[in-house]
């Protein structure tokens, strides 16, 4: 019996690079051997290799029997890769395309999940390096400070800055547009930092939430940034430490936030614990899968190895769930 063709599409031409090229390597080296691998770099031009030679999508798609797509933020979340796909017709592991746009578009994103009732942050959108002074005086004031100014679709924390003073808040923002013309800006909110995944078609729930993950930023780090994601420093809790209530609202807000957007096969959503509640923060409709990923370690904490979350949900793909 042949084995079936999985593209592994990883790198790209997204800030989260580096993340996509570990997420990438961490699934062609956990594939089932039902699978036969390969390996599609995209580098930082968009530029397609396979077999260390430059190619075309056409002279690559056709042979695939399903892709996994590996690529993280513009282009790998926002529903450019996933047109391309369909295109060509060729079954991928992860959500639409426009659900996928949706979800990395923070502000959007945030809109949606507010209409259907989930509580998220005051927030804004800014255009950062269009504002004179006195708008950006004027957004300042407006918006409950300390903030915290993000691109509006970033991910992996590229790019995100904490601010306590205008000074520290027009540094921030100059330097988010640096990433994205547009610029969310959304109240902080002191609290516990918390991630919960979602499985579809699991243990015979159509959503399945994993356990919640609590992270507790290195000493210093206002929040789980780039630098705490990636070093190491930081303590991820799974079970998370929080109550059996605070746990149960956190998997039923994944879950929320996961059909608010249409996602499909699997998604990982962002919180903030705090007194005044559990907030929602952002959700990814591909998150990292690296070594250090918090998703493949939820899995785990439920009995489902790396290899076998790869083989489910390519086989939703496959099966066009």
């Amino acid at each position: 019996m042949s084995r079936i063709k999985v593209g592994v599409l990883r790198g790209g031409p997204s800030s989260e690079y580096e993340v996509s090229l570990k997420t990438g390597a961490a699934v062609l080296k956990n594939l089932p051997e039902k699978y036969e691998a390969a390996d599609v770099f995209i580098d930082k031009k968009g530029i397609w290799h396979t077999r260390g030679i430059e190619t075309r999508p056409d002279r690559v798609l056709p042979h695939l029997d399903v892709a996994f797509i590996a690529l993280h933020g513009k282009f790998g979340e926002d529903g450019g890769i996933q047109k391309m796909l369909e295109q060509h017709r060729i079954p991928y592991a992860g959500s639409e395309p426009v659900p996928s746009a949706w979800g990395l578009n923070k502000h959007l994103a945030k809109d949606i999940f507010r209409k259907n009732g989930l509580r998220v942050p005051y927030h804004a959108l800014l255009r950062g390096g269009e504002m004179s002074e006195r708008q950006i005086i004027d957004a300042f004031r407006r918006i409950p400070q300390p903030s915290v100014l993000k691109p509006v679709d970033g991910g992996s924390s590229v790019g995100v800055y904490f601010a306590r003073s205008f000074f520290e808040f027009r540094h921030a923002l100059k330097n988010a547009a640096l990433h994205s013309p547009s610029v969310m800006v959304e109240e902080f909110i002191p609290g516990r930092e918390a991630t919960c995944g979602v499985i579809e078609q699991f243990r015979g729930a159509a959503h399945y939430a994993l356990p919640p993950i609590e992270i507790i930023p290195a000493a210093g780090c206002h929040f789980f940034d780039y630098a705490a994601k990636y070093g190491g420093k930081s303590q991820e809790l799974c079970p998370a430490n929080f109550s059996q209530p605070v746990k149960r609202e956190i998997e039923d807000l994944a879950l929320a936030a996961h059909k608010a957007l249409g996602l499909r096969h699997y998604s990982r959503a962002d919180f903030i614990v705090s007194p005044r509640g559990v907030y929602l923060l952002e959700i990814n409709s591909l998150p990292g899968l690296t070594e250090q990923s918090l998703l493949p370690k939820a899995c785990a904490a439920v009995g489902l190895a790396f290899p076998q979350f790869l083989d489910h949900v390519l086989t939703l793909a496959l099966s066009r769930n």
